[in-house]
């Protein structure tokens, strides 16, 4: 109603000096009231003074009256006079010191927790670390064995299975297999006193502690003395009580060596790490290695080899003429066929390098996914300049809403799922952060956005837009649909809660 009343003013009327319209909050039937005179003064309704027209509505008031400020609530009693209007500002300033004071009380507690992200997202690029040495180390042995494999499956593929258990019958090949079956039965008597001779320690050690030196009975006397000399252990008397005596005995527990250790031979380590390696062993690639090795030419070998004396146009006649031979030697079975078909063996070959082949590729997977990862930790357009995001990537978090639960799984995908049963829907799946904001600034980490969800009937893929503000829990506190299949969430989460003393430009307001 205001508002074409103003068209019956003149310009000069409505004009304001400091922006603000002269007759923001005159009731209509007081319009006529507030008009300036000639010279651009204006009279105070209670006639008290006469003040500039451009003092109106300038938010300070300088009539007794307050007429000269008609907008609502520009008149706080903060800067009038005294008695004017009522004084609201002591209660505004306390709601004010109220709602920072839980503000900061939400951001200190959320700012702790955030530092633990940090500290896991430091633990976690160790862990990475170490992982892609690790898994270089075994992708380079993981390599070369399936480069044996190559070419022992491609060694097996010409052989029959016949020609093959001829080879088998080698004497060297079943020295091989009788020394396997020696080598586990040794391994597994091992492990059987090793695991007794752990038991009959622990009992001589209690008994050691245990036992009453006051009580004069020599056979337990010489028990203990025995088993200290043994293990290396010092007198139990002359241990003082409460030094940490069971600690003592498991660091310091060394049995004595009843033999000279030849150098040659494994140690204890290298049984425990490398005898399961050599157990493994292929022997039939040995075999066929060891075959290779033997048939090899040796430097006065020449004499034997025709083909050494024959002129180069001769060869293919030759060879032609030595495969017909052998071929017709063969079918009279004065010689064995090496080629009479794909043998078991070589299809076992073939699944043994296919199987190595797909453990090298999941190793290579998993090194450069660890390689990605210590590159993103700390990648502001990832996981933030301190990784305080790592330790959320696919957390997923709930917020059941009429009849659906909208599930977040922050970086990886957005669902809507049915709470009564029935199809559950993708949302999107992580596209990225706030994209209209610069990488690293606190806007940035404010929005996530997730597209190519499933596509609504007769209308577009769904998509989320998430917008995240500091909270002590991740949760997600709402979730509407703006447009049709275009979701807004909610959510909080203490990354966001950095310490109120980061802020450096911290707008400071005092009332």
């Amino acid at each position: 109603m205001v508002s074409w009343l103003l068209f019956l003013l003149p310009l000069s009327v409505t004009a304001a000096s400091g922006g603000r319209p002269k007759l923001l909050g005159v009731h209509p039937t007081a319009l006529s009231k507030y008009t300036p005179s000639k010279s651009n003064t204006w009279t105070c309704l209670d006639g008290s003074k006469q003040i500039s027209w451009d003092a109106v509505n300038d938010d300070y008031c300088d009539c007794s009256d307050g007429s000269d400020e008609p907008e609502p609530d520009c008149c706080d009693g903060s800067d009038e006079l005294p008695g004017v209007c009522k004084d609201i500002c002591k209660q505004v300033g306390e709601d004010y010191r109220k709602k920072r004071d839980e503000e900061l009380k939400l951001r200190r507690t959320g700012a702790k927790i955030r530092s633990t992200y940090i500290a896991f997202a430091h633990k976690e690029k160790k862990r990475l670390e170490e992982l892609v040495v690790t898994l270089t180390k075994q992708v380079a042995a993981k390599e070369k064995e399936v480069e044996k494999l190559r070419e022992h499956a491609e060694r097996t593929e010409s052989l029959s299975q016949a020609a093959l258990e001829h080879k088998k019958q080698s004497p060297l090949y079943q020295s091989l297999l009788n020394h396997n079956k020696a080598l586990q039965s040794l391994r597994r008597e091992y492990k059987k006193h090793a695991e007794r001779e752990r038991q009959l320690g622990d009992v001589l050690d209690a008994l050691r502690r245990g036992y009453n030196p006051n009580y004069q009975d020599m056979a337990v006397l010489e028990a203990v003395r025995g088993w200290e000399e043994l293990a290396g252990l010092p007198h139990i008397n002359d241990v003082k009580k409460g030094d940490g005596e069971e600690d003592v005995v498991e660091e310091t527990r060394e049995p004595k060596l009843e033999e000279p250790v030849n150098d040659d031979l494994w140690t204890a380590d290298e049984l425990n790490n490398e005898l399961d390696d050599l157990l493994q062993s292929d022997y039939t690639a040995l075999l066929l290695d060891h075959e290779e090795h033997i048939s090899a030419p040796t430097e006065d070998s020449i004499l034997f080899k025709i083909t050494s004396y024959l002129p180069e146009d001769w060869l293919p006649h030759y060879e032609a003429w030595k495969d017909s031979f052998v071929e017709w030697l063969e079918t009279l079975g004065v010689v064995r066929s090496e080629s009479s078909g794909t043998s078991s063996e070589s299809t076992r070959a073939q699944q043994i390098l296919s199987e190595a082949t797909q453990e090298l590729n999941d190793m290579k997977r998993e090194m450069a996914e660890a390689q990605s990862g210590v590159t993103k930790i700390f990648d502001p357009e990832h996981f933030g300049a301190r990784g305080e995001w790592k330790k959320l990537d696919d957390l997923c978090i709930e917020l059941n809403s009429g009849d659906y639960t909208y599930e977040l799984c922050l970086f990886k995908e957005a669902k809507q799922k049915p709470i009564r049963g029935g199809t559950n829907f993708s949302l999107g799946k992580f596209k990225s952060w706030n994209p209209d904001a610069t990488p690293g600034s606190p806007e940035y980490y404010r929005k996530q956005v997730y597209q190519n969800g499933a596509r609504c009937w007769n209308g577009p893929e769904r998509s989320v837009v998430v917008l995240l503000s500091c909270g002590t829990e991740n949760a997600v506190t709402s979730v509407q649909e703006l447009e049709k299949c275009e979701y807004q969430y909610t959510a909080t989460s203490p990354a966001l809660c950095t310490p109120p003393e980061e802020d450096k430009n911290q707008n400071r307001e005092e009332l």
